[in-house]
């Protein structure tokens, strides 16, 4: 296979040329439009590369100076800049009491009043153990269209006026949720005086020596000329469409030469005791205390036995990653202009760095009864057990996609996220990254023609009042449709399936920002006389919201 190609001049030594090895070594999992990625060991560049196009139509080549958006990977430079400001507050904050904790508390029980005398805190917003719900998953309930506008000056403030209570206790899970993050990019903005933007330049670019990364919200406005694309190979690509605005929870536009100085940055002051990253990068917990495996906008992992700190970072068009070892003084950096996995290559080069082999792990058939759809009593959401393409493992759908889970046993498995064993008819499966565990009971199917759905008994209208959208449910027989309605508009038809019982999927492969929801669980209920009249309908990012039937 040939090695990939890059626009670097070659260089002799010995540990750059292993690294140009590695990349070549895993050019499959590099496929798309364009991508670029690094590889930092001690302070050096062991490869920069970037190779594809910026610009597929154009033709116009990939080079490490060209900005694209690093999305989610904003929310940990937030957190920098949160900690400078409690060593350096700015001269609005010098005029009130308190230090930037104290400051952001008075904030946000502004912000959010009902929710603070319910227990929410500042940590459970940068820890992501708010309870809160995503608000880019709640924009498919308040009727937006996946390309639609998101303004905001005017849409934002809405979604957090309809922020009206939690799907767990704060401070007790962890969930992702992007609002969070916007929340506390607002607040900062209040309590210091500055914008983000700006915070961020004169707090992390410019130390970091990130010579051209700027806040850009507007991801309609991103700079020119790196196109972000849809599709795959097999369906060809096509140019993303972006037209939301986010800041705080994203918004970041960087270079890969950016990122690697960034990386540089990090590591150097990772041992500086009281350094920003050297705080943001210790351990935090929840309530009960238990150790969390995400605080400071950081996840925390395992790879080949050791541990990093990274984040990824998503939007129609992109998908990125960036891991740091601690211990190991290595950083990777993946960033990709389409929507292939950016992760599991930087797992793969890491393991090559390390000389790291799978280990022989015996392997295990699946009992008939462990395939199935379960239903989590407490979530009401779905978990899904499907066949595996390879041997020794099984499919588990929970989040947005199915996650290859090896089988321990014929009833058990385990991953990386979660280890779950089947007792009868409940399904008991440890969520370890969430600090929850899930019983999800067995939802029976009957195949007799008899049985099937009648669609009419769920069609019509349901309200939920807490955030304040209707859900419309239309169609027959087994082919039912849903939709929403909310300040966003008249959200797009969504294909609905069958599940068993009185439960249903509602699919939702594209959103605002990605990646989307993906499948909802619509729960629906009887009355005592067997009539429909509520539903229960959530996803991974939002989960439990009521409905009242209307119609």
């Amino acid at each position: 296979m040939a090695s990939l190609p890059t626009r670097e001049a070659p260089d002799s030594s010995a540990a750059q040329t292993n690294a140009s090895k590695i990349l070549s070594s895993i050019q499959d999992q590099l496929r798309g439009p364009g991508g670029a990625v690094a590889i930092v060991k001690d302070g050096e560049n062991l490869a920069r590369h970037t190779y594809g196009y910026a610009d597929i139509d154009r033709r116009i080549p990939l080079t490490p100076q060209m900005h694209m958006p690093i999305c989610s990977i904003s929310k940990q430079m937030v957190c920098l800049v949160l900690v400078s400001l409690k060593h350096e507050p700015t001269p609005l904050m010098a005029k009130f009491p308190g230090d930037i904790w104290e400051q952001l508390a008075v904030e946000l029980q502004k912000v959010l009043p009902n929710l603070v005398e319910r227990g929410l805190t500042v940590p459970d917003l940068y820890n992501m153990q708010s309870g809160i719900r995503d608000y880019w998953a709640m924009t498919t309930l308040w009727g937006a269209q996946p390309e639609g506008q998101f303004s905001i000056a005017l849409d934002a403030p809405q979604a957090i006026a309809r922020t009206r209570s939690f799907h767990f206790e704060p401070g007790t899970e962890y969930s992702y949720s992007n609002v969070n993050f916007h929340i506390l990019g607002s607040m900062i903005e209040a309590v210091a005086g500055q914008s983000l933007g700006q915070l961020l330049d004169e707090r992390v670019f410019k130390p970091a020596g990130m010579r051209s990364a700027a806040l850009c919200p507007n991801t309609a406005g991103h700079p020119l000329p790196v196109v972000g694309y849809d599709g795959d190979e097999k369906h060809g690509y096509k140019a993303g469409i972006n037209r939301i605005e986010w800041s705080g929870d994203a918004g970041i536009v960087a270079t890969l030469d950016d990122m690697i100085a960034y990386e540089k940055w990090l590591d150097k002051t990772y041992a500086e005791e009281g350094s920003l990253y050297n705080t943001v990068a210790r351990s935090t917990t929840y309530r009960d205390g238990s150790v969390a495996k995400y605080g400071y906008g950081l996840a925390r992992g395992e790879t080949a036995g050791k541990a990093w700190l990274g984040h990824g970072g998503a939007l129609r068009g992109f998908r990125l990653w960036r891991m740091h070892l601690p211990e190991e003084h290595i950083s990777i950096v993946v960033m990709f202009n389409h929507e292939g996995d950016s992760a599991a290559p930087a797992d793969a080069i890491l393991k090559r760095l390390l000389n790291w082999q799978e280990p022989e792990k015996a392997l295990s058939t699946a009992e008939s009864n462990l395939f199935g759809a379960y239903l989590d009593v407490e979530t009401q959401l779905l978990v899904r057990v499907e066949k595996s393409d390879d041997a020794g493992y099984v499919n588990v759908t929970y989040h947005i996609a199915p996650e290859k889970t090896r089988l321990t046993s014929g009833t058990s498995v385990e991953s990386k996220g979660m280890t779950g064993k089947l007792e009868t008819d409940t399904l008991h499966v440890q969520r370890l990254r969430d600090n929850r565990v899930l019983q999800a009971k067995r939802i029976f199917t009957v195949k007799d023609e008899e049985a099937l759905p009648k669609g009419d008994q769920y069609t019509g209208s349901y309200q939920c009042a807490d955030s304040a959208n209707i859900f419309h449910c239309f169609g027959a027989g087994s082919m039912l449709y849903g939709s929403f309605d909310g300040y966003l508009g008249k959200g797009p038809a969504h294909t609905m399936q069958h599940v068993g019982e009185d439960i249903w999927l509602l699919s939702n492969p594209r959103g605002m920002d990605a990646p989307a929801p993906g499948d909802w669980t619509v729960v629906f209920r009887r009355d005592g006389s067997g009539v429909v009249t509520n539903a229960t309908i959530g996803c991974w990012l939002a989960r439990k919201n009521e409905y009242t039937r209307v119609s």
